[in-house]
């Protein structure tokens, strides 16, 4: 199974190690299914985790980790076919991920990207129902 993780749900993953998203975090460091990033998502969460009000809160080393843990995730899309369809043009390129890598889930808490349901044939799912599913 091959997944696009929203950046949010990577940086919810380290902030809060009881939820959806560290245990989704936690399956795909354990190999329970592949992922599908890109370097512009990469800057993004480098840029992200930078940020003041998460700099204080999330570890470090964890963000380190998890950084070079991307750049050897399974697909490392470097050419995004951009879809447009994002209801902020700022995330269109995870729908792009998605399209390009083929997923067979996107997963993010933005409630806008929600509201999508699907981009092509990808679904697109909050993180609770996705770590439900990976409990199976």
């Amino acid at each position: 199974m091959l997944v696009v993780l929203d950046t949010n749900v990577l940086l919810s993953a380290l902030h809060s190690d009881g939820g959806p998203p560290a245990e989704i975090l936690d399956r795909w460091q354990q190999g329970r299914f592949r992922l599908a990033t890109s370097s512009e998502q990469i800057e993004e969460f480098k840029r992200a985790a930078g940020y003041a009000k998460l700099r204080t809160v999330l570890p470090r080393r964890a963000v380190g980790r998890v950084v070079n843990q991307l750049r050897n995730a399974d697909v490392l899309l470097e050419r995004l076919r951009r879809v447009g369809d994002s209801p902020d043009p700022g995330d269109d390129y995870l729908l792009a991920m998605a399209v390009t890598a083929g997923a067979d889930y996107l997963v993010t808490g933005d409630k806008a990207i929600l509201r999508l349901k699907r981009i092509a044939e990808t679904p697109i799912v909050p993180p609770r129902r996705f770590a439900a599913l990976l409990r199976r």
